[in-house]
């Protein structure tokens, strides 16, 4: 079911006015008219003014509290609303709280604690209403940058799922490539197997295929594996190479110790391997050599798959079909800019696929 903009927008003020942040309003809240009037009181005490005036700061500050709770429930209300509509609505409201706030404040100060200042006429109470105006304004305006600020976090936290989601589909999307691809050469031999009645080779070639495919699938395409995990599927993909090839396909190991313990996307070797097999082996009469190799470099682990076949520019381009590219691809979209894949040719023939990724040990 699709989503609309609206959807997210309550998804958004829902979680924003939820119970977490009633307690992070409730806290804040408190904590920012105590601090007024504590501060209140401390320029109070500088000037020199009279020391029952702490019960003044005390009701105006206690007042101001619960006068602007009401504030925040209409800020609710609004919240959904046009810029400008929620600037004149925040305008006129503030104006209305701030002026029974100021009469409270008044009425306080000359019938509690200066009666014998107390104006004659009552519209002395009707003095500088309009004063405490601003300071709402200002809890006002800290209200809607807090909430507008814990927003924009909010859809800065969806933008990254959503961008990490995608990134997790297109690597899923571009290891489940190379199956098949691969499956299609496989089965393709077992196929000309049959066919000439080779059936216990093609029997040997489908078990292989079988114990593969378990491994392809029992590992998460997203989840790095060791390198020392990467080199026994590998085994058993050269396993299948292998009766097809017979004596025709060599393969060369050598990969360090401490190599073995770097993680590596799952699978990305094969299609490596995949590519030597086809220009280096199959497309030459005598068969050809294979030389994979690991090491650790510094902070880095260097990668080599190697052929003896007929190297750049005589019948390999360099772009030779889905595998390379693909194998690109990821490791752009695993590591960014961290990492190179480069084909350098061999001596006297062939061609090597050189890849350098960070050394990593844990996820």
């Amino acid at each position: 079911m699709r989503r609309s903009l609206a959807d997210d927008s309550r998804d958004v003020g829902r979680t924003l006015f939820g119970e977490y942040h009633d307690r992070y309003f409730w806290l804040l809240h408190s904590f920012g008219w105590l601090s007024y009037g504590a501060l209140f009181w401390i320029s109070n005490y500088l000037a020199g003014g009279s020391s029952r005036y702490w019960v003044h700061i005390a009701f105006l500050s206690g007042t101001g509290w619960l006068l602007s709770i009401p504030l925040r429930y209409f800020y609710r209300r609004i919240w959904n609303n046009k810029a400008g509509t929620i600037v004149l609505l925040t305008t006129l409201a503030c104006l209305l709280v701030g002026m029974v706030w100021q009469l409270a404040r008044n009425f306080f100060y000359f019938a509690v604690l200066y009666p014998n200042k107390a104006p004659d006429a009552w519209s002395g109470y009707y003095g500088y209403v309009v004063a405490a105006v601003p300071i709402l304004a200002a809890w006002s305006g800290l209200y809607f940058g807090i909430k507008y600020y814990r927003m924009l976090q909010l859809m800065n936290e969806k933008a990254l799922k959503a961008a990490n989601a995608a990134q997790q589909a297109q690597l899923r999307a571009l290891r489940y490539q190379l199956n098949p691809h691969f499956l299609f050469n496989t089965l393709n031999a077992i196929s000309t197997l049959v066919m000439v009645k080779e059936n216990d080779t093609a029997n040997r070639m489908v078990t292989g295929l079988a114990d593969f495919l378990r491994y392809s699938l029992e590992n998460d395409p997203i989840r790095r594996v060791p390198l020392e995990q990467e080199v026994r599927a590998m085994e058993r993909y050269l396993a299948i190479e292998q009766v097809r090839f017979s004596d025709r396909l060599k393969v060369h190991w050598q990969v360090d110790e401490e190599a073995k313990a770097a993680l590596v996307p799952s699978l990305i070797l094969q299609p490596l391997i995949e590519n030597a097999i086809k220009y280096g082996v199959a497309g030459q009469e005598q068969g050809g050599n294979i030389w994979i190799s690991g090491k650790r470099f510094g902070s880095d682990l260097l990668l080599a798959i190697g052929d003896d076949g007929p190297g750049l520019g005589q019948g390999k381009s360099t772009s030779t079909g889905v595998g390379l590219a693909n194998t690109r691809e990821r490791l752009q979209t695993l590591y960014g800019e961290d990492f190179a894949f480069t084909l350098s040719s061999r001596e006297p023939s062939g061609l090597t696929v050189n890849l350098r990724i960070p050394y990593q040990t844990e996820e």
